[in-house]
């Protein structure tokens, strides 16, 4: 049976079954998109019939060992799924175990697609359907961690998460780019597993009265599904008015995630979730733009311009970025979505731009190689004749209060800041209100230590039991021997700001993050200094209605040594930082402690605690932070993250 056939018979039953689901999508919307979209399905890319196409493809250079990679593949057995390590995550809180089991599982399919692709010798056709055979049996296609109650392992729901939504994509990839390479019983199984797993929970979910779950969450987790969902069907469904109904509907719920962003393009989530989350949109973004012949075009958006820059703007020196919220360390804007971001809004990042447009790309994922690797709306656009501005001395994220401080241009050896006010309602919360990073060279010897390795516990009621998460893991005070509650209302409120060529200076009201009723006052005056190498000075000022206990800290992952009672050594050789500590009269004591939580790589952050040592009514903490100078004393303490 030809595959449009076996398409075409699955398509007809299901609109006549599910037709009646619509009413939630403006019909008329969908009557405007069906001409715009091609007779029949497309997918992103080119169908392995295509040998020109094809042709070229394989002489890419990063494609060199893509048959070799096949070949290894087809030598190894398809790693087993047993019940008992999908459970392994509701019995223990693991989710690694499984995971990489459902990687290696799912991660077979692009490298033997591509090298069938490229070959056209039909060689790794029998592995490709194995590997579509094995998927197709398990139980869901919906990670563990996402399937608390087991519904979807017991099969009495069947329910979207980012990893049905991902795998489903990937699927619809393979058969439209293999068409009738792929015998017609895996044709139709592909078909029908796309009907059953994706785009009938999907028509069911959006025809309740009230709509929720990633459809209407401002999270990654909107764009990456509709993403997966909305491309599985543009490949795979025969029937304009079909395809258009799914093209709408993503249209419509998309602006949820839009909405998850600041006017000034901040993203709560991090760096990582941005990577994520916006670099899904994208694709999702060009996916329509290519099968509306470029009549729709979700990127000329003002709103997304600003989102697009905000890898760019949130770097703090070259390279460097925070790790803020649920971020890991290290984490930098991915390199395939800043070149497509660059060509299509002209930012000028030329040398970004050959690395990461075209199969220089490296993407992992057929959609993605579909999207990001063949002629887009980036690659038509002439590369940047000139080089990108330099970054200007600051940006301003004034609708989430984050402050990024760079040095004065052709500074390499001078101190960078973030200074963070926002608030602790954020997705991927961490307690962090007043947070900061310091950044000099290529390290951040002050630092927020970013996200631990998720378990069980990160997404329960007992989120903030962990001590990255909770505030005792961030930069910021302890008040009355409080840390920090969670919620929208524990906000920080900018009292002032004032910035200059020399000076930016940040006055964040922070009371409200602690439940604390004697509390008074509680200000975080950030004062950014780019004299010489740069200093920061962070001083809090705190008020009580009656003799409590007060202190603030510094969190390191870099060696530290005391130089004497008042000044610390944080980091190593150019990259360290000298740092004063100043109050109005009362002693303090320093308080060294490692933080014992399940971070990536092993990473044990320190805690240096600066502790009052009285209760007061009214005090103030000064940290002077400088890069440091040359000649200083080794200290008679010091310690450092293991």
């Amino acid at each position: 049976m030809p595959r449009r056939a076996v398409l075409c018979c699955w398509s007809l039953s299901f609109l006549i079954a599910s037709w009646a689901f619509a009413d939630s999508i403006p019909p008329e919307r969908i009557d405007a998109l069906a001409p715009l979209l091609p007779e029949k399905a497309c997918g992103m890319g080119r169908p392995i019939t295509d040998r020109e196409a094809w042709q070229t493809i394989a002489r890419a250079k990063p494609l060199a060992r893509a048959v070799a990679q096949a070949e290894a593949l087809q030598k190894r057995p398809i790693a087993e799924l047993p019940d008992e390590l999908f459970l392994d995550f509701s019995k223990t809180g693991n989710r690694r175990r499984c995971e990489a089991i459902l990687g290696q599982r799912h991660g077979r399919l692009p490298p033997l697609v591509l090298a069938e692709c490229i070959e056209n010798r039909g060689r790794f056709l029998p592995a490709i359907e194995e590997t579509i055979r094995a998927i197709a049996a398990e139980k869901t296609w919906v990670m563990p961690a996402h399937d608390r109650t087991l519904a979807n392992f017991r099969g009495t729901s069947i329910d979207i998460d980012l990893g049905s939504a991902t795998m489903g994509r990937e699927m619809a990839t393979a058969a439209w780019w293999l068409g009738d390479r792929l015998s017609p019983e895996v044709r139709k199984l592909v078909a029908d597993e796309l009907a059953r797993r994706i785009f009938q929970p999907y028509r069911k979910a959006i025809a309740r009265k009230r709509v929720g779950g990633w459809l209407t969450t401002t999270n990654n987790w909107n764009a990456v599904c509709l993403a997966g969902v909305t491309g599985a069907a543009l490949a795979t469904l025969e029937s304009r008015a079909e395809r258009a109904f799914f093209v709408a509907a993503a249209e419509k719920y998309v602006q949820n995630f839009l909405r998850g962003f600041t006017d000034d393009g901040y993203c709560y989530e991090g760096m990582g979730y941005w990577n994520y989350g916006f670099g899904n949109y994208v694709l999702l973004s060009e996916t329509i733009r290519q099968a509306t012949g470029g009549k729709v075009d979700w990127m000329e958006n003002p709103k997304v311009r600003t989102i697009a820059l905000f890898g760019r703007n949130l770097e703090i020196l070259p390279g460097i970025y925070p790790a803020l919220s649920d971020c890991h360390l290290g984490s930098q804007p991915d390199g395939r979505l800043m070149a497509f971001l660059s060509r299509r809004f002209g930012l000028g990042l030329a040398d970004v731009e050959r690395r990461g447009l075209g199969w220089n790309a490296g993407a992992s994922a057929l959609f993605e190689m579909g999207v990001m690797a063949f002629p887009n709306a980036a690659t038509k656009i002439p590369a940047a004749t000139q080089a990108a501005a330099a970054q200007p001395l600051r940006h301003w994220f004034s609708d989430a209060g984050i402050l990024v401080c760079r040095p004065q241009p052709g500074r390499t050896d001078a101190l960078g800041a973030v200074l963070a006010g926002c608030h602790n309602d954020k997705p991927h919360n961490h307690n962090d209100v007043g947070t900061f990073v310091v950044a000099l060279g290529q390290s951040t010897p002050l630092l927020d230590p970013g996200a631990e390795i998720y378990t069980a516990r990160t997404f329960s009621s007992r989120r903030y039991e962990s001590n990255v998460l909770n505030s005792f893991g961030h930069p910021v005070p302890r008040v009355a021997g409080q840390l920090q509650r969670t919620g929208r209302s524990a906000a920080a409120r900018v009292v002032k700001t004032e910035f200059t060529e020399n000076t930016d200076t940040l006055v964040l009201d922070i009371r409200s993050a602690y439940a604390v009723p004697l509390l008074e006052k509680l200000e975080r005056t950030f004062v950014f200094s780019r004299a010489g190498r740069g200093s920061l000075s962070v001083s809090d000022e705190v008020q009580l209605g009656a003799p409590q206990p007060f202190g603030t800290a510094l969190i390191t992952l870099s060696p530290w040594k005391s130089l004497a009672a008042d000044q610390l050594r944080v980091g190593e050789g150019q990259e360290a930082v000298h740092v004063t500590i100043a109050t109005d009269g009362p002693a303090f004591t320093l308080q060294p402690e490692p933080i014992h939580e399940d971070l990536p790589h092993k990473l044990i952050p320190i805690r240096l605690g600066i502790e009052l040592d009285r209760p007061v009514t009214k005090a103030r903490i000064t940290l002077t932070i400088a890069p440091a100078g040359q000649g200083r004393g080794d200290g008679s303490r010091q310690g450092g993250a293991p």
